[in-house]
């Protein structure tokens, strides 16, 4: 599922190709496309100027010159594409904006293999979409509190792993860059919150922002075509991960196997040498 760094990667191209122009259509393509809160059709957005882009977590939306804003969650495989004519059609299209700006035309489409993304006309509060309220801040939010989300996580009797996981405590982080933020503070994924330093918890969120901002600037992580840019390109970060997808292999600061264990039916991995849990 992308993450952080690819929904962010996903909302700067949105923002740099699609700010300013007109919604002229707008329609959706599969009965799963829309989510059943939306507030109205796709159709309904015929008419508005896109003013620019938000993102809350691994949330996106798009603002427009109306007080409804268009939300997306990327689900599993979602992509907003532009189509270009050097490049094949999206296979699993939607939906589909056809958009206008002085005498320039973009084609714009949702498109999503697994359709567990969805799309959805929404009312903002507080700064962001209905269906955004209950998650928290993420790191690279203006207002994120840095000292009581130690204090949460420190208060929680639950496994790190899975405290970063959790979107209503610090939002953007999924499995990829868990295990990667771990492994950088060198924290066993089972270590429970509670029994944790606050220092220590404050150096997995350190370590968290660090690696999320370095993903971003290559453009997330790309394991296959399930998750491109609005551009068709693939990030690179995959190359540089250290403990995710890397069981067996030599870890990159002391050359132990990396392991692979289950946690809460997720996969975690990690250095059994580097991040030795305490007991």
């Amino acid at each position: 599922m992308p993450e952080l760094p690819e929904v962010e990667t996903v909302r700067r191209g949105l923002h740099h190709l699609v700010s300013g122009y007109r919604i002229v259509q707008a329609n959706d393509l599969h009965p799963r496309a829309v989510k059943s809160e939306s507030l109205a059709p796709l159709s309904s957005l015929q008419g508005a100027r896109i003013t620019g882009t938000g993102r809350r977590g691994k949330f996106l939306w798009i603002t427009l010159d109306r007080p409804l804003v268009l939300v997306a969650h990327l689900g599993m495989s979602g992509q907003f594409l532009i189509a270009q004519k050097d490049r094949p059609a999206a296979k699993h299209i939607r939906a589909h904006f056809a958009l206008k700006k002085s005498l320039r035309k973009l084609d714009l489409v949702f498109n999503d293999q697994r359709t567990f993304g969805w799309l959805s006309v929404e009312e903002m509060s507080d700064g962001v979409p209905t269906s955004a309220s209950h998650i928290a801040r993420d790191p690279f939010d203006p207002d994120f509190d840095f000292q009581a989300t130690v204090a949460k996580l420190a208060k929680r009797n639950v496994r790190i792993k899975s405290a970063l996981l959790n979107q209503e405590i610090m939002s953007g982080v999924g499995n990829i860059y868990a295990d990667e933020a771990l492994w950088r503070a060198q924290v066993h994924p089972e270590s429970v919150t509670s029994e944790m330093s606050a220092k220590k918890i404050a150096a997995v969120i350190e370590s968290a922002t660090q690696v999320m901002a370095e993903a971003i600037a290559q453009g997330g992580t790309s394991f296959d075509d399930l998750y491109i840019d609005v551009n068709g390109e693939s990030g690179f970060f995959d190359q540089s991960l250290a403990a995710y997808g890397q069981e067996d292999e030599p870890c990159p600061r002391c050359g132990t196997l990396i392991k692979r264990i289950v946690i809460s039916a997720r996969s975690s991995h990690f250095c059994p040498r580097c991040q030795r849990k305490k007991k």
